[in-house]
């Protein structure tokens, strides 16, 4: 599920949280999330969303932690800390997965799920410091992002899922998609079919 910012006792939103500059507030919230989900039976949530957004039109700022990398960084990690406990399967704790990777919050014109041009080095110093934080802090799981990175889906784009995240930064965990994430290829000219879009997936790391 995603538990965005509390389960049944309802915290102030990402980006408020963020306001305030104080990570262990973020971390200790993110645990009684977690506990909460976990009596209810949830095991995995789909958080924390961790990408930097500098366009005020985008419609999912609210989630994350604004627009400074550093921030974001501090605010990832306090997340997965909180959400994930001491160590993966710490009790009354759930799985975190940090989303959207990568830059789902440049689109452009912040229209949600249109392409993103980024260059390496924007990405490097900008949208990449949140994820390297959230796999230092220890996260369990990443989420691919719907849209094409410089022509590339995000969901089957090797260099991001295979060369950095798991290759450069050693993320031992697994990717998913976002919904309809992988047949979403086919629609965007990726992919033959289904088959062709699983097929490309997974080779990509997914």
């Amino acid at each position: 599920l995603d538990v965005i910012h509390g389960y049944r006792t309802i915290f102030p939103v990402p980006l408020a949280m963020a306001a305030s500059w104080d990570p262990s507030v973020h971390e200790r919230a993110a645990a009684v999330a977690a506990r909460e989900a976990r009596a209810a039976g949830i095991h995995w949530t789909f958080a924390p969303m961790v990408g930097v957004a500098r366009d005020a039109r985008w419609g999912r700022i609210v989630e994350g932690a604004g627009e400074d990398p550093h921030l974001g960084a501090a605010m990832a990690a306090a997340q997965v800390r909180g959400f994930q406990g001491p160590y993966l399967g710490s009790p009354e704790r759930v799985l975190a997965c940090a989303k959207h990777f990568a830059a789902y919050g440049a689109a452009e014109g912040g229209r949600d799920y249109d392409p993103v041009y980024v260059p390496e080095g924007q990405l490097r110093n900008v949208f990449f410091p949140p994820f390297h934080a959230a796999v230092a802090a220890g996260v369990g799981s990443f989420m691919s992002a719907y849209m094409d990175l410089n022509d590339v889906p995000a969901a089957g784009n090797r260099w991001l899922l295979r060369d950095v995240l798991k290759g450069e930064w050693g993320f031992p965990g697994f990717v998913v998609s976002d919904a309809m994430g992988v047949g979403n290829l086919v629609t965007m000219g990726f992919a033959r079919d289904r088959a062709d879009a699983a097929r490309r997936a997974l080779a990509a790391g997914l």
